[in-house]
Parts: structure tokens; sequence; C-alpha cells
């Protein structure tokens, strides 16, 4: 049988990774080949098709092209003359004399100009003719001495680090050796005070030199009445009898002649702006006329949420757990009047009760219907058709039918669905023939079996 071919059949969960399940050569060379590369074979490399889009091709026109534009079809060249220039008049040299006057030297005249004497006095400076000595102070006094530097005066280094190497251990731990927890006696003096039973006195040398003295009227200063000074007032101030005013002629105006204008017209209270850019006629403002107020029929409900909701307990007042110091009353009654008690007295004054009234508002039987203005008001509508403004396909456009054959809808026709030969318990067509090393069944078809029979 070395030359016979047998089909390999898998378990039916199709989960072996050994061997394909196709007729294969008993070699010990492994089959590289799979029920997918059996089912779907390489094909031949294709090329791709062809574009069926057309060329883009310019197609020139046949009749010749115009020479002209339409700047030479509409701008026609025509004759150009020469220009005639105008002679320039001949200056005729007149008889009157100019009149080199200017609104300036008419208005603003000259003014003899005298010079003011300085009002400081005449001080006489003397300016010595000798050389100024430069030289300071400083750079006389102070002169460096020609002294040599001087040597540092402290110890030599004689310090040399020992060469042993440290054991890296204080003073503290290898002379205070810890010796464990030591028992202490407490040195506090034991608490000797007995407790008396006796009731404890409450007088007190305050209470008993500090007697209460009645209190004295408090002294009320009178004040004396203003009594006019029957001097007469000087109105003199310091200002005008320390400075008195010097004897000096009046001040002269230096201001210059201005002699009148020749002209008595009145002046012209308009101005150019006022005459050409007048006021436009404004247009009567438009005010609003406020509606009438209509009060409201229903009447208002003073009651707020804390009055309703946060109503006062029916409780009783919380009892003191603080027990009553038992003291020693006085037979005699506790003046307890004081200046500011006698003078401001209390006044009788009632708290008044706030002015509410009785609940009048009644609340509707339907149930609310928890819309919205929005809900309500807003209601949708079916979206609107918009026609589509999207400019047409101005490109060439080709008579040409589509080929509908492809290479997919010649070369790749359908095939029916095989079921898969491992899912049968005995394949049909096949004759067992035992099983490999790997637990695979090893399968022949019935006609090879046959003829193998029948040469043995």
């Amino acid at each position: 049988v070395s030359n016979s071919c047998a089909v390999f059949f898998p378990c039916r969960c199709h989960r072996c990774p050994h061997l394909p399940t196709r007729p294969y050569e008993k070699s010990e060379k492994p089959c590289m080949l799979s029920e997918y590369k059996e089912r779907y074979p390489l094909y031949p490399i294709t090329l791709p098709r062809g574009s069926f889009k057309p060329k883009e091709a310019y197609e020139a026109a046949q009749i010749p092209m115009e020479g002209t534009s339409t700047t030479k079809r509409d701008y026609i060249g025509h004759e150009v003359l020469p220009q005639k220039l105008k002679p320039p008049e001949k200056h005729v040299k007149s008889d009157e004399t100019m009149d080199l006057t200017s609104t300036y030297k008419q208005d603003y005249n000259s003014y003899p100009i005298s010079q003011v004497p300085p009002c400081l006095p005449c001080v006489m400076r003397h300016i010595p003719s000798t050389k100024m000595d430069t030289r300071t102070t400083y750079e006389d006094d102070y002169v460096p001495w020609s002294e040599p530097k001087t040597e540092l005066i402290r110890p030599k280094n004689m310090f040399h680090p020992s060469e042993e190497k440290s054991d890296h251990r204080t003073i503290v731990q290898d002379d205070y050796l810890y010796r464990g927890p030591v028992a202490t006696e407490s040195c506090k003096p034991p608490n000797l005070v007995q407790k008396s039973k006796a009731p404890f006195e409450n007088i007190t040398n305050y209470r008993m030199n500090y007697v209460p003295h009645p209190l004295e009227k408090r002294y009320v200063h009178k004040y004396e009445k203003y009594k006019v000074n029957e001097v007469p007032f000087d109105s003199l101030t310091t200002h005008k009898v320390s400075y008195k005013g010097l004897a000096g002629h009046p001040a002269k105006l230096a201001k210059p002649y201005q002699p009148k204008l020749l002209h008595d017209l009145p002046f012209s209270s308009t101005t150019e702006f006022q005459e050409k850019y007048q006021a436009w006629p404004r247009p009567p403002v438009f005010t609003k006329k406020p509606d009438v107020y209509f009060p409201p029929l229903e009447k208002m409900d003073l009651h707020t949420t804390t009055q309703i909701h946060y109503k006062h307990p029916n409780g009783k007042p919380a009892k003191m757990c603080r027990s009553l110091a038992q003291l020693n009353k006085s037979t005699e009654p506790f003046n307890s009047s004081s200046v500011m008690k006698e003078d401001y007295k209390p006044w009788l004054c009632k708290r008044l009760k706030p002015i509410t009234r009785a609940p009048e508002l009644t609340f509707p039987a339907k149930p609310m219907d928890c819309l919205t203005t929005f809900q309500t008001h807003y209601v949708p509508h079916p979206l609107p058709v918009t026609k589509s403004y999207k400019p047409g396909w101005s490109g060439p456009k080709h008579h040409t039918l589509l080929d509908a054959k492809t290479i997919y809808a010649t070369s790749y026709t359908p095939k029916s669905i095989v079921r898969c030969l491992a899912s049968y318990k005995e394949p049909p067509g096949y004759t067992f023939e035992g099983t490999d090393a790997d637990g695979h069944n090893l399968y022949l078809p019935a006609s090879k079996s046959e003829i193998l029979q029948g040469g043995h």
C-alpha cells in the first residue's frame, strides 16, 4: 500500500492542528495543504480592468481664430491733432502805487521800548588771578606708607589625622549603658488635709468692713449768664496794625492804543456753518401710553410656608439638671436700686401681635397638567422639502452604454455548499484503513481500495 493515497478525516470539532483533510502520501514530511487551499485555490494574477472614464481630450476648433479683441472692436483709434496753445497776455505796468500796509501794521502799532533797570544790588566779586590748587586734603594727609606686608600671626597647622579606622562609636554609647527601667518613688507630699463637717461660713472681710453708705446727690453745675462787653470793637487785625500802606503812584494802563475801525457796520453774529448746516426737523418722540392698572379680583394669601409647615409643638420646657446651691439667705432685703434704674425707667409697652388673616385661597380639584408654555405653543411641524440648488454637471457627455460585465461576474460562478466529510460517522465512498500514531482516522476511496485488493 506504499503507492496508494489515503484520506485523513479529523475529529468532528475540526480542531486538528496536525495534518489537513485531503489525500496525502504516507511519508515523514508533513503535508502543508489545507482544506482552505483545496477549496479556494490561488488564481493567476490578473491585471486591473481598464477605466471606462472618457478621456478629457481638448478638441481644437477648425475655424481659424480672429485677431481682434473687444478692446480693438469697441475702442476705435481716432486722429489726434496737436493742441493749440493760447498765447500769454502781455504785462501792462499800471501807474497805481501799491499799498504796503497790512492788518498787522494797522492794529499792532509799535511803541518805544525802555530797558528796565535791575532791582538786585550790585555785588563786586573779587576774582583772584592765581591758579587754584586742585589737590584735596585727603591726598595731602593720607599718604600710603612704604612698608612691607606683615605676615599672619597664627600657629602652624600641626594636626594630622590618625591612620587608624574609626569605629564610629560615641562617648554616650560607650559610657552610658542602658540598664533597664528603674522603679522610682513619688516625691509628691501626701494630702493630709482633713475635710471638716462643719458648715462653711460665708462671712468675709469685705462684708464685715465695707458697709454700704447712702449716695449723695449729684452736683449740678450752674452756668453763668453771658454778659455783653461794653468796650466797642476796634476791628483792627495784626495785618492792619503792622502792615500799613505806603504812598505810591497809581499803575498806568499798559494796553496799546487801538484806533477805531473805519467802518461802523455792526458785526455779523451768524457764521457760514449756521447758514449752510441748519438743523433738521425732528419727528415727535413716540411715547407709549401706560396700561391701566386693574387690581386682581382674588384676595392675597398672606400665609408663608414657615407658618404653615413649622408650627409650635405642644411641648414642655426642659428641666434644669444642675443641682441648686444651698445658700444661706440673709434677712435683710437686697437693695437692687442704681442710678441707671432710677433715671432710666422702662416704659410700659405691650408687644404687638402680627396682623394675620384667615386663609382664603381655595385649591382647584382638578390635577395639574404639568405642561410648559413651550409644549403648548410650539407645536412640531413637518419638515419642508428643500429644493437642491446644486448646479448640473457641465462636463462632456458620452452616449456609450456601460458594460455591466466584470471579472467577478464572469469568473466567480456560485457554487453549491458541500457538507464536510468529517461530519459523517462513516464518510460515504471511503473505506476505513486504520489510525496513525497521532490518533487520526485514515480512509481510502472505495474505488482504489478495490483495485488494491484485486492486485493482491
